[in-house]
């Protein structure tokens, strides 16, 4: 799996992960961040969600990163904003009133380009990418938060019924990649009133991290996906 995938999914419009609604359990446990109106939050891998709308609608101020441009071309619209638009690195850059995304690849996002946040907020980003690239993903996502704290949703299926995206991340995955550096809180376990595409029984499993101002686990730690 490699960039031109994630292109090819948006060109085609292949974008059953995109919700038509804000995500419930965003509204369910968003307070549980303690975050002050004005709070800048940042959304990996982020898509065109609806979430960025209800989240300025409350007063945040949102930075995502995302790999898609025709993604991002339709947030704008949707928000009705007419981004600033420059490059930045090997990213671009869109900006608005209270809104900063970065397009292209996310590990060519620097913690200085990113800036200040006060939280992180993962819907679609660790399950979207494969094992391989989870730990990278997780150890560069530490380095752009610094102390952060994350509201992280994983699904979990058995993932031998068939391939993701989206992919099982499953409880002793996520403990692997973050509790050396977090305190990890399982809010809540909601099974899917749907099997993932009418095969497995899938489980959205919701997590608070928050930073303890420890060391993250080494690079090289090898974390197990869910069978």
């Amino acid at each position: 799996m490699d960039a031109s995938f994630w292109h090819q999914k948006w060109e085609r419009g292949e974008i059953g992960f995109h919700e038509s609604q804000t995500n419930p359990h965003l509204l369910a446990y968003i307070d549980k961040l303690n975050l002050a109106t004005g709070a800048r939050i940042f959304l990996p891998l982020c898509g065109k969600t609806l979430d960025i709308a209800w989240l300025l609608g409350r007063g945040y101020r949102i930075v995502g990163a995302e790999l898609s441009a025709l993604a991002i071309d339709e947030l704008f619209k949707g928000l009705g904003l007419q981004p600033n638009i420059v490059t930045n690195g090997e990213l671009t850059y869109y900006s608005a009133h209270n809104i900063d995304i970065f397009v292209g690849d996310i590990f060519s996002l620097s913690h200085d380009q990113l800036g200040p946040i006060d939280a992180i907020y993962d819907r679609a980003a660790l399950v979207a990418l494969p094992e391989a690239l989870r730990k990278r993903y997780t150890t560069h996502l530490m380095q752009l938060g610094a102390d952060a704290p994350q509201l992280l949703i994983s699904i979990v299926y058995d993932q031998s019924l068939l391939a993701g995206p989206p992919f099982s991340v499953g409880d002793d995955e996520v403990n692997c990649h973050y509790a050396a550096h977090y305190d990890l809180a399982l809010l809540a376990r909601v099974e899917m009133p749907e099997k993932f595409k009418g095969k497995a029984a899938t489980w959205e499993h919701i997590w608070l991290l928050q930073n303890r101002r420890a060391e993250p686990a080494p690079v090289g730690t090898q974390c197990s996906a869910t069978p």
